[in-house]
């Protein structure tokens, strides 16, 4: 019996929306691209325009009622996936929930229940978990290529001036959930242990426009952790650093270390009179194109094969705990311990 194909709207029709949007549209196998939703009518319109298709929505809720739509990729802002995602999986849609999956412990639980309770599937994206380097990474240290891993570092570091809305913390929990929930991940995956307890400090140095009205806004953040097994992490996040996209990370055993990751996006080193030049890496599209690639295949496949996501609505959940206790622990200057 031939499989039929996934038809998949995505709701969101920013930058990561667009990535996923073209990986259905040309290059997921068992996939096609049946609609784009996204209150901004031109955003929506230009959107399904630029990927030749007719289907689009302002209204998501529109896009759930639909027949010939199967699965969802909820590419919002983080304060609207837990009813989106919660409706989606009523309606009988599978989902993937780009991260943070949500403000609070309590929406990432409604989510995953209401993803049980109707049989769907629910993945949450964290991508780096696609990426080669990662996945090679992770092969070593399960075959015990550095002896037993002691501590790990993940730093991730943005170019860009940071939206509006994003200096809201209550309404996007800061950087350490838009742009570290990613090195929060990396450190519960390589270390294989959940995080018992964490200490961050932070401040605001590049983005003086946000101070008066959001002084609790931090661009930059060292995140110090420990973990149940005793093992240690550190992640150092920061957005508005204008040189360059910048994601590393350093795996440190009791036999070695490993490390994924360059500030290079090419080996190409050019001197001459006026001084070296080498291109630095400019956006997490690029560096992380071929993850979300691989990102967007896993879903499908798990769709048609039902099979459990390589990363689930339990993985969302516990970084979004790391997330608030370092907030929180940015706020009263000491050690939070996370609750088990």
């Amino acid at each position: 019996m031939m499989k039929r194909d996934i038809r998949v709207c995505i709701i969101g029709a920013g930058r990561a929306g667009m990535i996923h949007a073209v990986n259905f549209r040309k290059n997921v196998p068992n996939a096609v691209l049946a609609a784009i939703a996204d209150p901004n009518e031109q955003a929506a319109k230009q959107a399904a325009e630029s990927l030749g298709i007719h289907t689009y929505y302002t209204d998501y809720k529109e896009a759930l009622k639909s027949d010939a739509i199967d699965a969802v990729v909820v590419v919002t802002p983080t304060i609207y996936h837990r009813n989106i995602v919660v409706e989606a999986a009523e309606a009988g849609k599978h989902v993937l929930c780009e991260k943070p999956m949500g403000m609070i412990e309590s929406e990432c639980e409604d989510m995953i229940q209401a993803a049980n309770n109707n049989r769907v599937k629910l993945q949450i994206g964290f991508m780096r978990r696609f990426n080669e380097s990662f996945m090679q990474a992770k092969e070593e240290i399960e075959a015990g290529l550095i002896g037993d891993v002691v501590m790990v570092r993940s730093l991730t570091r943005g170019p860009s001036i940071p939206q509006p809305w994003m200096y809201d913390l209550k309404k996007s929990n800061g950087p350490l959930a838009e742009v570290n929930s990613h090195d929060i991940d990396t450190l519960r995956w390589f270390i294989g242990a959940e995080f018992e307890s964490v200490y961050a400090i932070a401040g605001n140095y590049r983005c003086p426009e946000a101070k008066e009205q959001f002084p609790d806004f931090y661009d930059n953040v060292v995140l110090n952790a420990r973990f149940t097994n005793q093992k240690q992490g550190v992640i150092d996040g920061a957005v508005s650093v204008k040189y360059g996209y910048d994601s590393r990370v350093e795996i440190l055993g009791t036999e070695g270390v490993i490390f994924i990751g360059q500030v290079h996006e090419k080996t190409i080193l050019t001197a001459n009179r006026n001084g070296i030049t080498r291109p630095v890496m400019n956006s997490w599209r690029s560096l992380y194109k071929d993850a979300y690639l691989a990102e967007d295949a896993h879903f499908v496949e798990c769709i048609l094969e039902d099979k459990e996501p390589k990363v689930t609505g339990h993985d969302g959940k516990m970084a979004v705990s790391v997330v608030n206790a370092g907030n929180k622990s940015i706020k009263e200057g000491q050690i939070v311990r996370l609750t088990s």
